[in-house]
């Protein structure tokens, strides 16, 4: 699990597992964080960061209300992190449920079938709650 000490408010020079962070969020949403759940080498795009993202607030049909608080699964770039991360919070545990859609990436990507998101945060929810919550008023 390779991570540095730092304070708070610095960034480490490697992101690492277990790692919950704030980030450039969306407007309302500021409470909002990142968790690093696994890190992944890869021999030709780096390492990809499995993260989840918690305390968002996006339309979907399917969740609780109509309202989503949570995706549990999203495999990014370190220009992501360096892109969006801004206060290091702490150590935490994985997020609950994130392995599933890992196993799902895991078997496409596997399969020349899946990326990596590249893109900031608050693009990739954005994303997430245009296709979600498409049906929605």
């Amino acid at each position: 699990m390779p991570f540095s000490f730092f304070r708070k408010s610095d960034k480490p020079t490697n992101y690492g597992e277990r790692q919950k962070w704030a980030y450039k969020t969306r407007p309302g949403e500021e409470s909002s964080t990142v968790i690093i759940n696994k890190v992944e080498a890869h021999p030709k795009l780096g390492n990809i960061y499995h993260i989840s993202v918690t305390g968002i607030r996006i339309k979907n049909p399917a969740g609780q209300r109509g309202v989503q608080v949570e995706l549990p699964h999203f495999p990014v770039s370190l220009t992501t992190l360096e892109q969006s991360l801004t206060n290091f919070i702490g150590q935490t545990k994985p997020t609950p449920g994130y392995l599933d859609g890992y196993n799902e990436w895991k078997a496409a990507f596997d399969q020349g079938n899946a990326g990596i998101f590249t893109i900031t945060v608050a693009e990739i929810v954005d994303i997430v709650e245009s296709t979600l919550g498409a049906d929605l008023p």
